[in-house]
């Protein structure tokens, strides 16, 4: 692997780790807005559109880093 390639790899995995922190804080931010009595459903259905969307690209990175399976 040149440094280069490794260089990407590790930024990856860094920006994965980034992500999935961003992915639990807003899954505890939906959680506290929705056992709020006056929880804003704009606001919760933006931020579940939001956590889904950063699923996907946290599923996309994965699949990057990930072995071929064939191979």
């Amino acid at each position: 692997m040149t440094d280069k390639a490794f260089d990407e790899v590790t930024s990856l995995r860094l920006r994965l780790d980034e992500m999935r922190l961003e992915h639990r804080d807003l899954d505890d931010a939906i959680v506290t807005l929705a056992a709020s009595p006056t929880g804003d459903e704009l606001m919760l259905r933006r931020l579940k559109k939001r956590k889904l969307a950063l699923k996907d690209r946290i599923i996309a990175i994965e699949h990057m880093l990930s072995p071929d399976e064939r191979a």
